[in-house]
C-alpha cells in the first residue's frame, strides 16, 4: 500500500516509450500531461513526453473513441499557418466520490474529472454515534448523492474515504483519540459492501495533498508538503511527483515533529504533543490566556468557539491575534523540520480549520519560519500557500485519490503501484 519516492514525474516533460507493449503506461502518461495542460495540442504533447507524433495521434484515436478526452475548436499555428485541433479531459468522462469523516461532521462529495463537486453532502455526527451507524449514515449519504447527482454509474470509478489517522493498511480505523468507538473499524470493507464500488482509505492529510496536486495541476506540479488543519494537525506529502504514504499509509504524523521541534517531552521522555497541534481545540484557551472574552459563556461547541475567536481575529481583538500567532508559531517551527528533512520549496496550508480570518497570520508566521531557520536557508527559498481546495480540501481529495490511482502513470511491479481493490 505504499507508495515511495519513485519513476512518476510530475514536471512538464513525463517521459514515455515507444513501444507497442507499452501502450497502456503510454496512455497513462499522455493523459497525464494533458490533465497538467489542461488543453493541449498534439504537437505539444509528443514534445512533453517524448512521444512520436505518429504513437501520440494512435493513442488519442484510443482515447477520443473511449470518450475520456473530447476535441476544442481547431486553432491556427503561428508559424506555418496549419489549423491544429487541441484536445482536454472530459470532464463526465470519470467520476469519484469523495468521503471526509471528521468526528463531528460527515462530508460527501460527487466530484468529475476535472475536479469539480457535482454534489456535496454533509451530515452532523453526534458524539456518541456507534460505529456501525456510522458505516450506515455514509453509505446512505453517498447512495442519496449519487442518485441526486445523476451522473451516469458507469463513470463513477470508485469511492474514496478521508479519515483521521492512524490506520491500517486494510482500511481499519485505528486509535482515533475524539471517537474511541471507532477504533479497528474495518471501514474499507463495510462501504465496499454496501456500495458495491471499489473503496480506498487515506489519511486526511494525504487525500487532501492528492486533490492539491491533482486539481492544482501545473500549480502543483512539484514536491511540497500540504499542512492540514482539521482534527489536529497533519501533513500529506507529494515527493519525487507522487503521494508518499510511507510502510504503512501513515506518513505525515505531524505533531511528533512539532513537539520534538520547540522541545516537549513527556515524563518518559518522549514527545509530548503540543496543544498547539490540536488548534479547534486550543485556541480558545490560548486566546482566554491572553485576555480573549469569550461572548457566549455557556458555549460548548469547539467548532462554534474556535470560529468565534477566528472572527475576533477579523473584527480586531488583540488577544484573538496573539493566540494565533502564538499557535502558527508553534506549527512554523514543525514546518522547518519538514523543509529540513524532504529539501521542499513548497508549503501548502489548508483544511477545514484553516479559517479565512486567520490565514494571513499563518501564511506570514509559517513562511517567516521556513526561511529563517532551515540550514539549507540561503539556497532553497521555501514558498508558503494557501491551497486550492480551501475547506472542502479532503473530500475533494478522497475523490482525487480515485483518479490518482486510475490515471497516473507507473511502472508496474514498483513500488508506486496501488490499484483500487476490486
Amino acid at each position: 500500500m505504499s507508495e515511495s519516492a519513485g519513476p512518476v514525474v510530475d514536471g512538464p516533460r513525463q517521459a514515455g516509450a515507444n513501444q507497442y507493449d507499452l501502450g497502456s503506461f503510454n496512455e497513462a502518461v499522455i493523459i497525464e500531461t494533458i490533465r497538467l495542460a489542461g488543453t493541449i495540442s498534439r504537437t505539444e504533447i509528443s514534445h512533453r513526453t517524448g512521444l512520436t507524433q505518429q504513437s501520440v495521434s494512435r493513442i488519442l484515436r484510443i482515447l477520443l473513441q473511449q470518450g475520456l478526452l473530447v476535441e476544442q475548436a481547431q486553432e491556427r499555428a503561428e508559424r506555418l499557418g496549419k489549423p491544429r485541433t487541441p484536445v482536454r479531459l472530459r470532464s463526465k468522462a470519470a467520476h469519484a466520490v469523495g468521503i471526509h469523516i471528521d468526528p463531528e461532521l460527515l462530508t460527501v462529495a460527487v466530484v468529475d474529472l476535472d475536479g469539480t463537486i457535482v454534489r456535496r453532502e454533509t451530515v452532523d455526527l453526534a458524539k456518541d454515534l456507534q460505529a456501525g451507524k456510522l458505516v450506515d449514515l455514509t453509505a446512505a449519504t453517498v447512495t442519496s448523492a449519487l442518485s441526486i447527482s445523476q451522473v451516469d454509474p458507469a463513470s463513477v470509478l470508485g469511492v474514496g474515504v478521508a479519515v483521521p489517522g492512524p490506520i491500517d493498511a486494510d482500511g481499519s480505523l485505528l486509535a482515533l483519540p475524539l471517537q474511541p468507538a471507532w477504533r479497528g473499524l474495518p471501514i474499507r470493507k463495510l462501504l465496499h459492501e454496501r456500495l458495491n464500488h471499489p473503496v480506498l482509505v487515506e489519511k486526511d492529510g494525504t487525500a487532501a495533498a492528492t486533490g492539491e496536486r491533482w486539481i492544482g495541476r501545473s500549480a502543483r506540479a512539484r514536491d511540497f508538503a500540504y499542512l492540514y488543519l482539521g482534527t489536529g494537525v497533519g501533513t500529506g506529502l507529494i515527493l519525487n511527483g507522487s503521494i508518499y504514504r510511507g510502510g504503512t499509509a501513515n506518513a505525515g504524523e505531524f505533531g511528533q515533529i512539532a513537539a520534538l521541534r520547540v522541545g516537549e517531552w513527556d515524563a518518559e521522555n518522549g514527545p509530548r504533543l503540543v496543544p498547539e497541534c490540536n488548534p479547534t481545540a486550543s485556541l480558545p484557551v490560548i486566546a482566554a490566556e491572553f485576555g480573549y472574552v469569550e461572548k457566549d459563556t455557556n458555549a460548548t461547541d469547539e467548532a462554534k468557539r474556535y470560529k468565534a475567536v477566528c472572527k475576533a481575529v477579523a473584527d480586531g481583538d488583540e488577544a484573538a491575534v496573539q493566540a494565533v500567532r502564538q499557535i502558527a508559531r508553534v506549527i512554523g517551527q514543525g514546518a522547518v523540520g519538514l523543509v529540513d528533512l524532504l529539501d521542499i520549496d513548497l508549503v501548502v496550508l489548508g483544511g477545514p480549520a484553516f479559517m479565512p480570518e486567520i490565514s494571513a497570520i499563518f501564511l506570514a508566521e509559517i513562511g517567516r519560519a521556513v526561511n529563517a531557520h532551515p540550514l539549507a536557508r540561503e539556497t532553497r527559498p521555501v514558498e508558503v500557500e494557501e491551497s486550492i481546495l480551501q475547506t472542502d480540501a479532503a473530500a475533494i481529495g478522497a475523490a482525487s485519490t480515485i483518479f490518482h490511482d486510475a490515471f497516473t502513470p507507473r511502472v508496474s511491479g514498483s513500488s508506486q503501484a496501488r490499484r483500487l481493490p476490486k
